[in-house]
């Protein structure tokens, strides 16, 4: 049996016009011989209009209750897709993460994907029909309801492609993966083959096409992922093993930018590696994202530990500190919501040197200070004030060759 897993994204759902677009598409896939299952988001701003009606009624909503909201909104697109589906001469049926026993961790609105019983799914696909499933949800063995966090639909799409040993596709409003955001870098380049590294180090930088998790567990799988348009026949982006130029050919296949971080400095710490082991194992225990890190011991004995998390996590990051603090009171720290975190990727800086040196020359032409920075094989990370953001990307753009030359 020929299955292909296709996924597509809100805004390719945001309208009943487009829901039948969609279903025209999804029909043309079958009729080239496959069977197909169908990862649907919740329609163009929904999930964004439930968290406002969440926010509404709570400072602090529960997170149990969240789940239990926002699942509604994948449930109205599964079922007008299926409905269009039918309308159209093709059978098809739609399930809820639940109904379908995707199995995640008991984490409500960062769940993760323990399983999934495709027994439902394989039985439809024999039936003939379409089987269309609502991304971003799951449940638990206790059979309370769970979301997966921002970028579920796609983990939901390449989860069940992996276990069904489809293929799999991933459709949005953009023709495939770019350089930039070419909302953010002005006639930046398309990608036609990325690999998984480089597609996994943008997707964790906030490369909005796709979500870090989606690509890793890919990569786990050895799945090749196709991204392109919803609405375009433009020829997408292949991200697989190895990616497409050569690293002799390319340095730096692209770059991104995310002012969804939160910078926070913690003072006065005691200097031990024991201070740091409680202060990031505690963050770890309850999900909170840290990325970039660094340290200073004064010349009194403390540390001073700055780290990066998601602006989402700043609460609970902050509840662990002040927990913390009332067991010693000299333990103070300040948060920086104004920065742009910036990374520059590629698998050629495994084999070309400078590349750093390069960066941090622009930056001091043109009087842009650094904060922090990271660096690792295939990547170089640093954060700047939120203000230069756009300064710097057509900086690095232009510098790195990652726009097309009009």
């Amino acid at each position: 049996m020929k299955i292909v897993v296709q996924k597509y994204g809100g805004t390719s759902v945001g309208t009943t016009e487009r829901i039948k677009q969609v279903a025209d598409k999804i029909i043309e896939k079958r009729e080239a011989g496959y069977h197909v299952v169908v990862i649907v988001s919740a329609m163009g701003k929904t999930t964004d209009e439930l968290v406002s009606l969440a926010k509404a009624v709570s400072n602090n909503p529960e997170p149990r209750e969240m789940d239990m909201l926002l699942t509604t909104g994948e449930q109205i697109s599964i079922s007008l897709l299926s409905m269009a589906l039918i309308s159209k001469g093709h059978s098809a049926v739609s399930y809820t993460g639940p109904q379908l026993n995707v199995q995640t961790t008991a984490l409500h609105q960062k769940a993760r994907i323990k399983d999934i019983d495709v027994t439902k799914v394989t039985n439809a696909l024999e039936n003939d029909k379409v089987v269309v499933v609502a991304g971003f949800q799951g449940v638990t063995e206790d059979n309370e309801y769970t979301t997966l966090g921002r970028g579920g639909s796609d983990t939901s799409a390449v989860a069940l492609a992996a276990k069904l040993g489809a293929s799999c596709e991933i459709y949005t409003d953009v023709d495939g993966i770019y350089t930039m955001d070419p909302r953010k870098l002005k006639n930046a380049r398309k990608i036609d083959r990325i690999s998984y590294e480089e597609m996994m180090e943008m997707a964790s930088l906030g490369a909005g096409v796709m979500h870090y998790r989606a690509v890793e567990l890919a990569n786990k799988y050895k799945l090749p992922l196709y991204v392109g348009s919803t609405f375009s026949k433009n020829k997408g982006t292949m991200i697989e093993h190895g990616g497409g130029e050569s690293m002799e050919e390319t340095v730096i296949t692209g770059m991104a930018s995310s002012l969804d971080d939160v910078q926070v400095t913690v003072l006065n710490l005691p200097s031990s590696i024991t201070s740091l082991y409680r202060l990031f194992g505690h963050m770890g225990e309850e999900e909170v994202n840290v990325d970039m890190i660094s340290q200073m011991i004064t010349d009194d004995g403390k540390m001073y530990v700055s780290f990066t998390i998601p602006k989402d996590d700043l609460i609970v990051a902050e509840g662990i500190l002040q927990q913390w603090k009332e067991e010693d009171p000299l333990i103070e720290w300040e948060t920086n919501t104004c920065i742009a975190k910036i990374s520059v990727v590629g698998l050629g800086m495994r084999t070309h040197s400078g590349v750093a040196a390069k960066v941090f020359e622009i930056m001091s032409e043109n009087n842009i200070d650094i904060k922090m920075v990271t660096t690792s094989e295939i990547k170089i990370t640093f954060v700047v004030d939120n203000a230069e953001e756009d300064k710097v990307i057509q900086l690095i753009g232009n510098a790195f060759e990652l726009v097309v030359n009009e």
